[in-house]
């Protein structure tokens, strides 16, 4: 079957074309990303997403589009999101769980909880709508594109969010660390 017909097909919502894809690419991607990654989870949840999204994302394809080109990119841009998901987390859990050690002190501790409470009460006055993007994509690690598709925004659109809620963040945090300092 011609890359147009596969991607006509897709479209179409036709199962036996997609798992004619899945069986002829899912080894294929697995194994590039592994030999990228050196990790099997990774290469495991990329190549599982990457056809959930070629399957969910049918309906934007290009017939022009090579499937095999398609599919690696997105299994690319998985792992990407993968990896910056992950070191997001990780220093989300060491803002959240700071190192015990002689110059740790429970008012430290108690510092950071309500600085980190502040933080929470500057993101709850933020309109709405910044709001709801601010957690979806700090607290809860989504990316644009996804945030955009939840809200039925457009990408630009949620960047603009993003932009100035940092901008209000930064700024908020600036007077809180002046105050921490004193």
């Amino acid at each position: 079957m011609s890359t147009f017909n596969t991607i006509l097909a897709l479209k179409e919502g036709d199962t036996s074309v997609f798992r004619e894809l899945f069986d002829e690419y899912h080894r294929k991607v697995y194994l590039y990303v592994l030999s990228k990654t050196n990790s099997q989870y990774i290469a495991e949840e990329t190549t599982q997403i990457t056809f959930i999204k070629l399957w969910n994302y049918r309906q934007q394809l290009h017939e022009s589009e090579q499937v095999g080109k398609l599919i690696f990119h997105i299994a690319r841009a998985t792992c990407i999101d993968l990896f910056r998901k992950d070191a997001v987390r990780e220093r989300m859990l060491k803002l959240e769980k700071p190192v015990e050690n002689d110059t740790w002190h429970i008012s430290d501790e108690v510092e950071i909880k309500e600085l980190q409470q502040r933080i929470k009460d500057v993101v709850g006055n933020m309109p709405p709508v910044r709001r709801r993007v601010f957690e979806l994509s700090r607290y809860e690690f989504k990316s644009y594109k996804e945030i955009a598709a939840l809200l039925s925004l457009s990408v630009k659109t949620v960047e603009n969010h993003m932009t100035l809620a940092i901008k209000h963040l930064r700024k908020s945090l600036l007077l809180l660390i002046l105050l921490f300092l004193r």
